[in-house]
């Protein structure tokens, strides 16, 4: 694991763009694709303008497929859709085909949605290991990532997949990867920053192991590399860095 810490969150989202695009260049170079998973949110947001503006030229975008790690059960069109969210920030002005584009089909109930997805990620890895290139991923207050909520069945999968997810104080469902799906990326980044994140940084990272408590405890990479992009403010409860 390798802690990256930076003044402020525009020097955040700078550095997690560069990783973003060397990790999608060596992947392109070595397989001539580059399969990365994205999260929802407002920072992912920032940092998905700034891949689209700034680092439009610095990638093969038409070798780049996108699917996501977690979603709403909301329509495409609904505004808490992060679906929609990439489509404005990212895809739309790259003009990123949709054939590149693997959004969860949330027309369907929540566990056939779910469904539906794994055998769309399995087909497109097509019986090699499902390993995403680049997963992308946020940090809430509760410690929670993707959709990996405190005190939900899907903590205790054990085999790479995608499950629906029903959050009993919200009565929503959300469709997500699961961590053994997580866990077989290459890379995987954790895009956190500002002072709120403080505490649930410090529960994830150096708090004894509780993963109903802190589910993001859960992320571990089997064979490749995390890291996280952090602001000083989000660091700030950390006692090593």
């Amino acid at each position: 694991m390798k802690l990256n810490i930076f003044n402020n969150d525009n020097e955040v989202l700078t550095a997690l763009a560069e990783h973003f695009v060397n990790v999608g260049n060596e992947a392109i170079a070595s397989k001539g694709k580059f399969s990365v998973a994205l999260s929802g949110g407002s920072s992912p947001k920032k940092l998905y303008e700034l891949l689209a503006s700034s680092y439009a030229d610095k990638l093969d975008w038409g070798k780049v497929y996108f699917f996501f790690g977690d979603e709403r059960n909301v329509p495409q069109t609904h505004p808490d859709s992060n679906y929609l969210m990439a489509k404005k920030a990212l895809f739309e002005p790259l003009e990123i085909s949709t054939l590149n584009i693997f959004p969860v089909d949330t027309s369907l109930e929540p566990k056939e949605a779910a469904q539906k997805y794994e055998e769309e990620i399995e087909e497109f890895f097509d019986e090699v290991e499902l390993s995403f290139d680049l997963v992308l991923l946020g940090l809430g207050d509760n410690s929670h990532t993707a959709s990996l909520f405190p005190f939900t069945p899907v903590l205790h999968d054990r085999t790479p997949g995608v499950k629906e997810v029903f959050l009993q104080d919200q009565q929503v469902f959300r469709i997500t990867m699961n961590a053994p799906l997580i866990n077989e990326a290459q890379h995987i980044a954790f895009l956190v920053y500002g002072a709120g994140k403080a505490i649930a940084v410090h529960h994830v990272l150096e708090d004894d192991e509780d993963i109903e408590e802190y589910p993001a405890q859960l992320i571990e990479p089997i064979v490749g590399e995390i890291e996280w992009f952090l602001d000083t403010a989000a660091a700030a409860n950390l006692k090593e860095e």
